[in-house]
């Protein structure tokens, strides 16, 4: 059926974009905002360690079982209407969060609020992308752009300085003023496609909808639970495993077979956007896996405050937001895609091989973490603005909705996979490093028991006993071995992300890209 042209001009578009961003940033932000304030949640509710990660983990879940139907919903109840009702559901859920007594309830919003707010990271991407000319398509994506990858970086300094200044719950009361303009101006400006009929109640693809939330919803959970609950050592893990295996297969079975599916797999036949697919999960995996592992860094083993390692993310994040306007220029002009992916890899394997080289286990400071950053950030933005141009250069009107939800759940999956990886990898590394490092400590090497009396003299100087004072020695040496496993796992994170970038750059450079300056106007219509 034609659409018409939902193309915007002039202060309109404006409105439109800025609500966009605004609705994309809610979204992001509060996927890394509550991370740092964990520790006080779990202090307030008396809740273990293993429950306060829900609070996580609900949201991701909720996130992503709804990314994928986003396109669908947006048919059935109008573009318009189910943005708005998202927006509203992810403020209204934000204040119950807020209000929450018990852990359950948090745990319950939390997970209402992902649901929310999925829909408004997608929707927001093709609301921006079908309100510009097709040749000014790389503009409206380096908007976008902006609001993904400044997010993540947000989230750690303003629940850090919330936390500090104020308590957890206003973490959440600062999305309510912001979600209440950003739904009046969405119902005011933003306009609906004229979709093909909805469909009938006996018509709608149930059975994908229950087969999809078990699939997407229990490999969330094993890759946000896997590690803390050792893998398949958990017959919860294994269970879930097995399900989300199975529900895969059935899904695609069923969205293949169906006449009306709640995921239109077939729009994957676009060489474009399976390319962009990919890519789309190695990005989530290096943005959301090494946004996760500096801020771990610099408080667990140099000791920061939350608003200290937020802080040092800045400058990265200000550089990438520099660097989006340059790029969609660039691709305005015709750059190939693939050749700035390519150079966007290969930043980032640099930042990482830098990372490797600087890490101590107790004095690198924020001045050389500085430019380090400063290259992620360039390197983020060659990569996020090509690779979603890429992605959806090629698809035409109801499909960019289909495609920018695919992109966008890759992107988030590959972040759950980047982080449980890293997580995993890093504790079994630990104990390899921890044993080698403690296989050289001879207890009868004069070294280390000069080293041990040395600071066992320390301690008796400071009012100890002998024996208190040489256990004390021991300890500080044991401790030390254990500071010295982790920088050295950590500094294995970077070396191998580096790697998997760096091999990645000939795969993309293969890739035969349609230029975006070439398109037919008419797709958009």
């Amino acid at each position: 059926m034609q659409q018409e042209s939902l193309i915007e001009y002039g202060s309109r578009r404006v409105i439109i974009t800025i609500t966009a961003i605004f609705c994309a940033l809610l979204e992001i932000v509060d996927t890394t905002i509550v991370n740092v304030a964990l520790n006080e949640m779990r202090g307030n509710m008396g809740a273990t360690l293993s429950e306060i990660g829900w609070v996580v983990t609900a949201y991701a879940i909720g996130n992503v079982i709804i990314v994928p139907m986003t396109s669908w919903l947006s048919q059935q109840f109008g573009r318009r209407n189910y943005f708005a009702a998202s927006i509203i559901i992810f403020t209204v859920s934000s204040f119950l969060c807020g209000q929450s007594t018990t852990m359950w309830e948090l745990i319950l919003f939390r997970f209402i609020q992902g649901i929310g707010g999925g829909a408004l990271l997608v929707t927001s991407q093709t609301i921006i992308t079908e309100s510009y000319p097709p040749e000014k398509r790389g503009v409206a994506q380096a908007i976008y752009g902006l609001g993904v990858i400044i997010g993540p970086t947000l989230g750690p300094p303003l629940g850090g300085y919330i936390t500090d200044n104020y308590s957890w719950p206003y973490i959440f009361y600062i999305n309510i003023p912001i979600g209440v303009i950003a739904t009046l101006l969405t119902l005011q400006f933003v306009r609906s496609p004229k979709y093909a009929e909805k469909k009938a109640m006996n018509e709608i693809d149930f059975l994908g909808i229950i087969l999809l939330a078990v699939t997407v919803g229990s490999l969330q959970y094993v890759l946000e639970r896997g590690q803390e609950d050792d893998w398949f050592n958990d017959p919860l893990i294994t269970l879930l495993s097995i399900i989300s295996a199975l529900g895969l297969f059935f899904f695609v079975w069923r969205e293949l077979t169906y006449k009306n599916p709640i995921v239109e797999l077939r729009v994957l036949k676009n060489g474009n956007l399976r390319v962009g697919t990919v890519l789309s999960f190695i990005l989530g995996f290096g943005l959301y896996g090494s946004t996760f592992i500096i801020p771990l860094y610099t408080q667990s083993t140099l000791g920061w405050t939350a608003t200290q390692s937020g802080m040092l993310m800045i400058p990265a994040a200000l550089t990438t937001a520099f660097m989006m306007p340059i790029i969609g220029k660039l691709l305005e002009r015709g750059v190939p895609q693939q050749y700035l992916v390519a150079s966007g890899m290969l930043l980032f394997f640099v930042y990482s091989l830098w990372g490797y080289y600087i890490l101590t286990p107790s004095d690198t400071g924020s001045d050389a973490f500085f430019w380090m950053l400063i290259v992620r950030g360039v390197g983020m933005g060659l990569l996020f603005i090509p690779i979603t141009t890429l992605a959806l250069s090629s698809l035409r009107g109801q499909q960019i909705g289909q495609g920018a939800a695919f992109t966008g759940m890759m992107r988030q999956l590959g972040g759950s996979f980047g982080i449980a990886l890293i997580t995993t990898f890093m504790s079994r590394q630990n104990m390899v490093h921890r044993n080698d490092l403690v296989a050289k400590l001879d207890v009868n090497n004069p070294d280390v028991i000069n080293r041990v009396h040395g600071m066992a003299q320390n301690f008796a100087a400071k009012g100890m006993d002998k024996v208190t004072a040489l256990n004390s020695g021991y300890k500080a040496i044991d401790y030390s071995v254990t500071k010295q496993a982790a920088v050295m796992s950590y500094m294995d994170v970077f070396l191998y992300l580096g790697i998997m970038f760096l091999i990645c750059i000939p795969f993309v450079l293969m890739v035969k890209a349609k230029k975006t300056a070439k398109l037919d106007p008419s797709a958009m219509h």
